[in-house]
């Protein structure tokens, strides 16, 4: 499927040898595949015999004309890119072409620049496109539901199959909204411990006061409320995998506490004295920076080399490439099937605009925004004004190191507001601040 310049193959078809010959140095020298016919009849026997990625044809030549062979291509050859050149530049010339199903339009006579970079605009709508529908080719169930072959995660899968292997404790790192879980739930459905539980555990979502108690449990009569003795998380992960998010959120206290079970593989419950034997793997997650945590003593760097016996980093979207068409693709299918729709397509114009925005807020964002375009479109495909403002200026806007920080902390932090619905509680989670922080910035940033 790839289209990139050591496979992509270029047919030229023109009635002039030194047109043919010209143009078949130049793209050649920029590592392109390049076959040549002088007309349209011996264009068609080679676009029946052989793997053509992109059409570049004169309009005017004896017999067929170039116009015909646009037709042909369109009504017979679904994945070809055509691009039309002519010596007879007009209006009405380029609109006959482009109504015809071509791609672009070249007056001649034109410039190598002009040539490689319409050449270059064909190859990636032709690669965008095929990104956005094609099946991998790799169950879904064989990466327990990670989706893309980029090469960042393509490292990741192979990091994951490594970590499955051993019983060494993994720390997951990433934005928010990367697949940390879903990193993890792989390791842990991968490894010898799959048929025993996995216990993910929000580690900023509970109360300081009640960590303790919600991860080692507690015995009767251990604090007011406490009417019976309930195990805690490591207990019911014996056997299996814990898996501990949000680590950086920890107390000091509670950081003394899990090295201990780190070490010792024992629990204590609270309002108990003897300890308690568990073997449950330790997998644990942060979207912050532990090491410069631990520069700052605000994280024990005991426990930071106890957990991080393996790491595995996991991208953003923004560094995922084709990666964001795929998954667009598979959340459109995921939601259509669930309100009844018809799969819906994405235009050109639409594949553009997925590309070209940096997803603060990365998988968990593309997946809202999708699920919103398909509630949304009444037709059967998304068009680029279908997205919200800020993301079909996002590649207009300035983006140059002329900006003060204040707007650029304002303008990300309207993108993400804008792609959680106005949820501040999410929009806060993705920033990495508290909501109390938010309201502070989006006060500070509101205009007087």
């Amino acid at each position: 499927m790839t289209t990139d310049r050591t496979t992509a193959s270029i047919l030229i078809v023109d009635d002039s040898p030194d047109t043919l010959e010209v143009l078949e140095r130049n793209l050649k020298t920029k590592g392109y595949s390049v076959c040549v016919a002088a007309g349209v009849e011996e264009a068609v026997r080679l676009l029946e015999s052989i793997r053509i990625d992109l059409v570049i044809t004169d309009q005017r030549m004896p017999g067929m004309s170039g116009i015909e062979l646009v037709r042909y291509v369109r009504e017979n050859l679904r994945d070809v890119q055509i691009m039309m050149i002519t010596g007879y530049g007009s209006i009405g010339g380029a609109v006959e072409a482009v109504r015809a199903g071509a791609e672009d339009y070249l007056n001649k006579p034109f410039t190598d620049a002009e040539l490689f970079a319409a050449v270059e605009r064909a190859l990636e709508k032709k690669r965008a496109r095929l990104a956005a529908h094609v099946q991998t080719g790799r169950k879904e169930h064989d990466t327990y539901g990670i989706l893309g072959d980029s090469p960042a995660m393509e490292r990741v899968l192979m990091a994951i199959r490594k970590a499955a292997a051993t019983p060494a404790t993994v720390l997951i790192t990433g934005e928010s909204g990367t697949g940390k879980e879903l990193v993890a739930r792989a390791i842990h459905y991968s490894s010898p411990r799959a048929s025993a539980p996995f216990v993910p555990v929000n580690c900023g979502g509970i109360p300081e006061g009640l960590l303790e108690s919600e991860l080692f449990g507690h015995v009767k009569g251990a604090f007011t409320g406490a009417t019976d003795t309930r195990a805690g998380f490591f207990q019911t992960a014996d056997g299996g995998t814990i898996f501990l998010d949000e680590i950086s959120e920890t107390s000091p206290a509670m950081q003394v506490k899990l090295l201990r079970v780190l070490q010792d593989k024992e629990v204590c419950m609270v309002g108990d004295t003897r300890t308690r034997k568990v073997d449950a793997r330790i997998l644990a997650a942060t979207n912050k920076d532990l090491r410069s945590l631990v520069s700052r003593e605000l994280f024990r760097e005991d426990l930071f080399f106890r957990l991080s016996v393996i790491t595995i980093s996991v991208p953003p979207l923004r560094d995922r490439g084709d990666d964001v068409l795929r998954l667009a693709q598979h959340f459109a299918a995921k939601y259509s099937r669930e309100l009844q729709k018809q799969p819906l397509r994405f235009s050109d114009d639409s594949l553009r605009v997925l590309r070209n925005y940096t997803w603060p807020g990365n998988v968990r964002e593309l997946e809202n925004v999708i699920q919103r375009l398909v509630v949304m479109t009444d037709g059967d495909e998304i068009e680029a004004p279908d997205f919200p403002p800020l993301m079909r200026s996002s590649t207009l806007r300035q983006t140059g190191p002329n900006r003060s920080l204040a707007d650029v902390e304002r303008d990300h932090i309207r993108a993400v507001l804008t792609n959680v619905g106005g949820n501040k509680t999410r929009a806060a989670e993705i920033l990495g601040i508290d909501r109390k922080t938010l309201r502070e910035k989006l006060k500070s940033n509101s205009p007087e």
